[in-house]
């Protein structure tokens, strides 16, 4: 009896095992230890499409330690820890439990990470998304320093990006449908992305990811979207091919007309503002570290040019709709925004590679000069008012 009794107990405890894995097998792990990080707050932040959502947070206790435990996402997504302003992104496809040991000093840098393989290959891509980062400025201020010139200037800051790009493609190419592959495609420089969707040779790439995704995960939110942005760059690319004109009727345009809302939602044409006047149009994002003496440099030019007959038209590339428009609200020219952000046509057919770029309209709405050197813009305005 005492031996039935013995083994009806370990059967019970057994099954009670076995439900309770059950019923957290819908949960993921993440833990870990940061040193040197007493009494600071640690955000854990799901980073979705167009937003980040904080899910929770942690004080750490002198020994470091953390544990978060969230409901597994339907399909793979993407995560954050937040420390400070430093931030470790790190991916979730099953019901895995992934592991960190960083410190507090190098959070975002020199961390490790185990139980996810995906994990592991997005630290390696943001360690060269943060190389290429940091060469991109540091040339940046031998050019503003007219230590190096224009030539230099773009050939070395495209072989930094291409430098980038030669590490994310190992794993874009190695395992499309890899959440790594997704988040390679998406690093950004000054708000632009690495690999530019009207760039023949990048659409490749997204082309292969979203092919994959859509093969593995067809309903999730990403693999729409990623489908839906490969297939318009594609259109846009086709619309760029040779076509044969001798059979059409054809009218000579001066330069690509934009049509966007500005602060206040209202439609505002290139058109409409250009006759008769001289416009510089501006392609920029307001969430750069360089936008504020941007935008003095223009007031300037704004306030003493406009009675000439100076126009600004400022073409908004900021993912952060209201960010965005509380600092257009009180500027004195056309600012306009465009909700494709970094997957803007207006932006692609006017050949921006990179912000802030600008351009000069004569008075007979001819595309006269596109600004190399922001620190001779006076000089190009005046030339042509």
């Amino acid at each position: 009896m005492k031996q039935i009794s013995t083994r009806l107990l370990t059967v019970l405890g057994l099954c009670m095992f076995l439900f309770s894995a059950c019923n957290n097998s819908s949960d993921f792990t993440v833990k870990g230890v940061v040193a040197g990080a007493d009494g600071q707050l640690m955000y854990l932040e799901n980073v979705g499409i167009s937003n980040v959502v904080t899910l929770d947070s942690i004080k750490l206790a002198p020994g470091g330690k953390f544990k978060f435990t969230e409901k597994r996402p339907e399909y793979p997504d993407f995560y954050r820890l937040r420390l400070n302003n430093q931030l470790i992104n790190f991916a979730v496809d099953s019901t895995e439990t992934i592991s960190f040991v960083a410190d507090a000093g190098t959070f975002a840098t020199s961390y490790s990470v185990e139980g996810s393989e995906n994990s592991k290959a997005i630290k390696a891509i943001t360690l060269a998304q943060l190389d290429a980062n940091q060469a991109i400025s540091r040339l940046r201020k031998e050019y503003e320093d007219k230590m190096i010139s224009d030539t230099t200037y773009r050939t070395k800051v495209l072989a930094a990006a291409d430098a980038y790009k030669e590490v994310a493609r190992k794993y874009i190419y190695s395992a499309p449908m890899s959440t790594a592959a997704y988040f390679a495609l998406f690093q950004q420089i000054d708000g632009l992305l690495f690999f530019d969707l009207y760039d023949r040779k990048d659409v490749k790439a997204y082309g292969a990811v979203a092919t994959s995704y859509d093969h593995a995960y067809p309903e999730s939110p990403r693999s729409k979207h990623l489908y839906n942005l490969t297939l318009q760059s594609m259109k846009v690319l086709r619309a760029q091919r040779p076509v044969d004109y001798s059979n059409v009727e054809t009218k000579e345009i001066s330069f690509l007309d934009i049509e966007l809302p500005d602060v206040r939602g209202e439609v505002v044409k290139l058109s409409t503002v250009a006759p008769g006047k001289v416009v510089l149009i501006n392609f920029t994002a307001y969430q750069t570290e360089w936008s504020p003496a941007l935008n003095m440099a223009l007031g300037e030019l704004y306030t003493k040019y406009h009675d000439q007959g100076l126009e600004i038209y400022q073409v908004s590339l900021d993912s952060d709709f209201h960010f965005w428009r509380n600092g257009a609200s009180n500027l004195p020219w056309v600012t306009v925004r465009d909700p494709q952000s970094v997957y803007s046509q207006v932006a692609g057919l006017y050949n921006v590679k990179q912000l802030p770029a600008l351009f000069i309209l004569d008075r007979k709405g001819n595309l006269v000069k596109r600004v190399e050197d922001v620190k001779k813009l006076e000089t190009d305005v005046k030339a042509v008012l």
